[in-house]
């Protein structure tokens, strides 16, 4: 299927909505490397990138700036896609893995794997796993006739959350005090001691379902007609559901095992995309990762500036909450889609 429309128009759409995104990640990236408790000048910003200068301030960069920036930048991908591809198979801007559930279920497994010291490399295959049956539980909540209602679908995640939180509350009462505050790390949504361990264990996995969530665009494109169109034109729309809503958990479950429970950038960063380029997906996904890996980026720079560091979750809700109530009036009023 192709999808027309007015190609100058939109090829000069995303061309600059690539150069604004590009350039807004590139800043903050400078920004968020040279800030924090040692700020660092351009030049010894410089010389510590090429391994010259203080041995300190090589250490800052390469052990500690980096790889907290390099996680943002992958959690924030995987969980802008995830919300693309969300919204775009339920046809609902108010999809997104965190209000879902599906995070939650994913962050289950973490805190379990992480208070009874399970082997750390099977952590983000297990919390698929826990993202994957959550999102059936909160799916087969959300049925209404033969459809999904999205307000039942997200009472139902809402639900499922805090049944699940009830769950890793206990968890955390019956773990050791040495694992207390690691697994409080993940509740909140932290990227504070993240290194390079975090990513090479949960980035394969992320990057697969980065691309693999991309050639799944056309999909997305033909679910976004309607079911009865979607069926003429031949599309089976069990397993393109299946498919799409297995890389978003697995998205979400990725992003989970490195930072913990984010919220909210699934559900901002694709409605700020669908602004600058419109509706195809095959535009909105990858600049929704590209969108997504800034704005945690920018919410990470955020949380460390102050007098005290923040966890980047509180940050993203802080930012992220004002807009939900926005779309939920948007919709009690009858001025959203359905």
């Amino acid at each position: 299927m192709k999808i027309s429309l007015p190609a100058a128009v939109t090829k000069n759409r995303i061309l600059w909505a690539v150069l604004l995104i590009s350039t807004a990640l590139i800043m903050t990236l400078v920004l968020s490397l040279s800030q924090g408790a040692v700020p660092l000048s351009f030049s010894q910003l410089w010389a510590a990138i090429l391994h010259q200068g203080d041995p300190t301030n090589q250490t800052i960069i390469w052990d500690l700036r980096l790889p907290r920036i390099v996680a943002a930048m992958i959690v924030g991908a995987a969980l802008g896609m995830s919300g693309a591809l969300l919204q775009g198979m339920l046809r609902n801007s108010l999809a997104d893995p965190f209000i879902l559930g599906i995070s939650a279920g994913a962050g289950l497994i973490v805190i379990v794997m992480i208070t009874l010291q399970f082997f750390p490399i099977a952590i983000p295959f297990a919390a698929w796993l826990g993202a994957i049956l959550t999102s059936a539980i909160v799916i087969f909540l959300g049925r209404a006739g033969s459809g999904i209602s999205i307000e039942r679908l997200i009472l139902g995640g809402v639900a499922v959350s805090s049944l699940l939180g009830a769950v890793q509350s206990t968890l955390l009462l019956l773990a050791e005090d040495g694992r207390i505050q690691v697994a409080l790390s993940w509740l909140v949504g932290s990227l504070n001691a993240r290194g390079w361990k975090e990513i090479t264990t949960a980035g394969p996995y992320i990057m697969v379902a980065l691309l693999c969530g991309w050639l799944l665009a056309r999909s997305v494109n033909v679910l976004a007609l309607g079911d009865d169109l979607a069926v003429g034109l031949g599309v089976s729309l069990t397993r393109s559901r299946l498919l799409i809503g297995g890389v978003a958990t697995l998205l979400a479950a990725g992003a989970v095992s490195i930072s913990g429970l984010i919220g909210f950038v699934g559900l901002i960063v694709p409605h700020g995309v669908r602004l600058l380029v419109g509706t195809d997906h095959r535009f909105v996904l990858p600049l929704s990762a590209l969108a997504g890996a800034w704005l945690l980026t920018f919410a990470d720079l955020l949380s460390r500036i102050g007098a005290v560091e923040l966890p980047v979750g509180s940050v993203t809700a802080l930012l992220g909450s004002p807009l939900f109530i926005w779309l939920l009036y948007r919709r009690s009023s009858g001025l959203g889609n359905s």
